[in-house]
């Protein structure tokens, strides 16, 4: 068999690499020397995701250093929250903020759609999509419903998501009209995507992991099906990457249930659980820890190859389990690019 020219799309596809793919989350972004320089240039991350031409510049940034075969857009999942009408900001040392928190109806019916935020994005993904090198593939990608709708109800970030989870057992559908308006926007936003010229999407659910399995179904999995569905109808060429992060155990049943052509591994499954629990020929994205590549050394050899032995039977796309750290060395890029493509 002839090599795929794009090896990742492919195998989104179902076919098998000899070397797997590879592409990192958040590899566009503040490891990088050429992203710090430019971001200090624009003043601020959100002022960079705004700005199409810099945005595309970062995207970019590491295909041209390193070669990734994916190149994933440079934005925010807090884009879409913006286009339902909140406001977004960022604190310095702090990270995103929204107003006005989304905790009663009243403050929901209020929310005045703003779809011009989706705007710039758009021309973004035109602008990369003449610029990448003819193997890679472009992924786009949306926050999912419920790690979007933490961040509406709380205005910022939370690691254990307590006032989402009060609100949906609180008031239910209250939590259902919410998540329904994302699911709505991500839809459009990523079909939006798509027709700009996106050839693959992931589907980002950061914060799955804090709920029970009843929960689960109905915040992650219904959802999803939703948004996958959607997107099938209109874009069926275009492999959907779900990324339920933390959801350990509950993983295979979001596999079987979501209609996701690939499904994304954290760090914290065992590689060769996975594989003996996910859908026979499902492709996996996965799934070094952040903090082994910062590690370097015989320990990322070692977490690299114990990977790349549990899913050398099915498609595999080799990436982080989260996104890459601030404080990588890119050497430590370089040592797993070459050892992931023969050359160590």
């Amino acid at each position: 068999m002839s090599p795929s020219p794009k090896p990742l799309l492919a195998t989104l596809r179902g076919e098998k690499q000899q070397i797997p793919p590879v592409w990192l989350m958040r590899q566009a972004g503040r490891y990088l020397p050429e992203y710090r320089a430019l971001r200090a240039e624009k003043g601020g991350f959100l002022e960079l995701v705004s700005d199409s031409e810099a945005a595309a510049e970062v995207t970019l940034q590491p295909i041209r250093r390193f070669g990734m075969d994916g190149a994933i857009l440079f934005s925010d999942i807090l884009i879409v929250p913006m286009a339902l009408g909140q406001d977004l900001w960022f604190e310095t040392g702090e990270g995103p903020r929204l107003a006005p928190v989304v905790q009663a109806r009243a403050v929901l019916e209020a929310l005045q759609l703003a779809p011009e935020a989706l705007a710039p994005v758009y021309e973004t993904v035109r602008q990369v999509a003449a610029a990448l090198p003819a193997q890679t593939t472009f992924l786009g990608f949306a926050g999912s419903p419920w790690t979007v709708a933490t961040y509406m109800i709380a205005g910022q970030g939370s690691r254990e998501q307590s006032e989402a989870r009060r609100l949906a057992y609180r008031d239910p559908a209250l939590m259902q009209d919410l998540v329904d308006r994302i699911a709505d926007c991500t839809i459009t936003y990523l079909l939006g995507q798509i027709e700009a010229g996106v050839e693959a999407v992931q589907l980002f659910d950061s914060w799955s992991g804090s709920l029970s399995p009843a929960q689960f179904e109905q915040w992650v999995i219904a959802p999803t099906v939703r948004i996958v569905a959607a997107l099938k109808d209109k874009a069926p060429q275009v492999p959907v990457i779900g990324f339920p992060k933390g959801a350990g155990g509950k993983l295979p049943a979001y596999a079987r249930e979501t209609g996701i052509d690939a499904v994304g591994v954290d760090e914290t499954v065992d590689p060769a659980w996975a594989h003996a629990s996910l859908p026979a020929d499902l492709p996996v994205q996965g799934n070094l820890d952040p903090l082994a590549l910062i590690a370097g050394g015989t320990v990322l050899d070692q977490t690299v190859d114990r990977i790349l032995a549990a899913f050398v039977d099915r498609p595999h796309i080799f990436n982080l389990g989260h996104g890459i750290q601030q404080d990588t060395p890119i050497e430590h890029v370089e040592r797993l690019l070459a050892r992931l493509r023969g050359s160590r």
